[in-house]
């Protein structure tokens, strides 16, 4: 037996995303990232202050992997090559392809994961803005870091000044290393991988893709251990807030394009066309009524004719 809801009770879908709506929400995302990024250059004086405190830190607390890692680098081109390419490249590609591929195969997990993502994004900012830090390969020679980007600019689309287009390095905030964003985008792909992949390939490259991107951003001298460990808590912290931020998108859209709701009767039953509603048999309002005017009975049959009529002639 089908079964039937309860009128003015229908429950309203919810409004199917779109690529063409998805695509310049990223954008504008990622224009106000790369904007707040080149307004929040701050002092070199403070940037240079704060990376070297970070740098007595890590001392202090014996979690200096950034100089090992970093002469690994500089000695082996094979290593270095490879990873400056990783940390110039792969937050560009791998990040989007991902997003792509929530929208178009895990549609029901792909707003969640996008809201995360630029939640996380949005704080990374306001850690740029508040604390400027000085990468370890802009500090001067005397702290023993070698910017591998520089070393071995000659193989690479980048310029020896950042990691950048080559002779668009003045057009980037060079210290933007507070917290680290390529490791929490990379921690970000790695859960997405993990979860959602389905398959054991997915969950390996899952684990191995933020691990290589911490290697990478230390190796190469871009950012300290402390850096990896803050854009790790800025993915947490936006994983937290992102059902909150999407309860007040919702709250948003729902005041400035409102829902339509059945209007109901008294009785509770939809009222449709103004009161113009079809009964049993009819196939358009008032079908019934048109046929009794036209002298026209319906259904008439041998069995419905009176008593009183006449006989067929023998």
């Amino acid at each position: 037996m089908p079964q039937t809801e309860t009128p003015g009770t229908e429950v309203v879908p919810r409004t199917r995303l779109r690529w063409w709506t998805e695509l310049p929400l990223i954008l504008l995302v990622y224009g106000c990232y790369s904007a707040g990024r080149l307004l929040a250059r701050g002092d070199v004086s403070s940037a240079v202050d704060h990376g070297l405190a970070i740098l007595r830190l890590e001392k202090a607390l014996h979690l200096n992997a950034e100089h090992p890692l970093n002469r690994l680098f500089t000695r082996e081109p094979w290593l270095g090559v490879p990873a400056d390419f990783w940390y110039a490249s792969l937050h560009y590609l791998v990040t989007p392809a991902l997003l792509i591929w929530l929208f178009r195969a895990r549609a029901e997990h792909y707003r969640r994961a996008r809201t995360w993502l630029m939640t996380s994004t949005f704080i990374g900012l306001i850690g740029f803005t508040l604390l400027p830090t000085c990468p370890p390969r802009l500090l001067s020679a005397g702290h023993g870091f070698v910017d591998t980007m520089a070393h071995y600019s000659s193989y690479g689309w980048w310029g020896g000044e950042a990691s950048a287009p080559r002779g668009m390095g003045g057009m980037t905030n060079q210290y933007a290393a507070m917290p680290s964003l390529h490791v929490g985008w990379a921690l970000w792909c790695g859960v997405m991988l993990w979860r959602h992949g389905g398959t054991r390939v997915a969950k390996i490259l899952g684990v191995l893709y933020p691990l290589g991107t911490a290697l990478v951003v230390m190796g190469t001298a871009n950012h300290y251990f402390l850096d990896a460990v803050a854009g790790v808590a800025v993915m947490g912290v936006g994983l937290l807030l992102a059902p909150r931020v999407m309860r007040v998108l919702d709250l948003v859209r729902d005041r400035l394009f409102p829902r339509r709701t059945p209007v109901t009767d008294t009785a509770g039953s939809p009222i449709v066309s103004a009161g113009c509603q079809t009964s049993a048999g009819e196939r358009i309002p008032r079908q019934r009524e048109s046929r009794l005017d036209a002298g026209a009975e319906p259904d008439a049959s041998p069995s419905d004719a009176g008593e009183g009529a006449a006989a067929p002639a023998r």
